[in-house]
């Protein structure tokens, strides 16, 4: 493994000698709008190692990308090399079908101390709800962002992560709409700990999300990549292409479905994803058909 070569596919060619906040944030940046967010794997008939080489093989070398424990992994691993004071956390990620959060662990993520200040450092959430620069964990302060302002709240030591939504505005509908019957327009996101955690802690819950027929990875294939304007999500055949404030807190969805042709087009056109084995995408009637507002 090498750092140049991470850096390269994350398309980084600033300076990196000082692991300062400057850097951390332009780091973060190109990874997201490089590496997408995504489960295809599981949908390709391939078995995801929680390794490192692994996940470096896959996502730097064969540049595909991963879910939370392949990503935030991978940059845990490149954030240590530079020398940031950096641990990983486990989270436990919000369901708005049963408005609950999950009662495990289902999520990895990390945090980095720079000048005795803690930042929560997150690119593996994906979809509408991926943070664009480090969180300062700070609790009951709004932290403003191109996708939105995002707010911690702390309780007895467990940490909330929340959103503020905007207005969806789809060209096929008259006037922008919420999308949401939640009050105040608050996304709930994930609860935390700060009790540092191994990478390994977590090989339990990436075998069960390949196994288990009862989690949104096994039904939906899901691709999601940060742009330099919003991102774009693909959900089975759901092609979603979102741009943020496109009109005064008013984002933009534009959907479109595919053809089985047009899925392998797109991911090639817009993810930068040339799978190896066959996708059948996927995507379970009775659910949501985009990630807006389920992930």
């Amino acid at each position: 493994m090498n750092i140049q070569e991470y850096f390269a596919r994350i398309s980084y060619k600033d300076s990196h000698k000082v692991a300062d906040l400057q850097t951390l944030t332009a780091i973060f940046q190109h990874h997201i709008q490089a590496i997408p967010f995504e489960n295809l794997s599981m949908h390709c008939g391939e078995t995801i190692e929680l390794d490192l080489q692994c996940t470096y093989n896959k996502i730097v070398r064969k540049k595909r990308g991963g879910w939370c424990l392949e990503s935030n992994h991978l940059l845990f691993w490149a954030l240590q090399e530079l020398g940031y004071d950096i641990c990983i956390l486990g989270g436990n990620s919000y369901d708005p079908a049963k408005k609950a959060y999950s009662t495990v662990t289902n999520h990895v993520l990390l945090k980095v101390v720079i000048n005795g200040n803690s930042y929560i450092v997150d690119v593996g959430f994906g979809g509408p709800y991926q943070a664009w620069q480090p969180l300062m964990l700070v609790s009951g302060k709004d932290q403003p962002q191109i996708p939105g302002i995002f707010h911690f709240t702390e309780d007895n030591g467990t940490w909330y992560l929340e959103k503020v939504k905007r207005k969806h505005y789809i060209p096929e509908h008259s006037v922008p709409f919420s999308g949401t019957s939640e009050v105040g327009n608050i996304r709930k996101i994930y609860t935390f700990t700060l009790e540092p955690r191994h990478i390994n802690d977590f090989q339990e819950l990436n075998t069960y999300l390949q196994v288990s027929s009862d989690n949104i990875l096994q039904k939906k294939s899901i691709c999601s990549l940060q742009t330099t304007e919003g991102l774009y999500v693909l959900v089975g055949w759901t092609l979603t292409d979102m741009k943020y404030n496109y009109m005064e807190d008013t984002d933009l969805v534009q959907i479109t479905t595919l053809t089985d042709e047009e899925v392998e087009k797109t991911l090639k056109d817009k993810f930068n994803i040339v799978l190896e084995n066959k996708l059948v995408p996927i995507n379970i009637r009775g659910l949501p058909p985009n990630l807006v507002d389920t992930i």
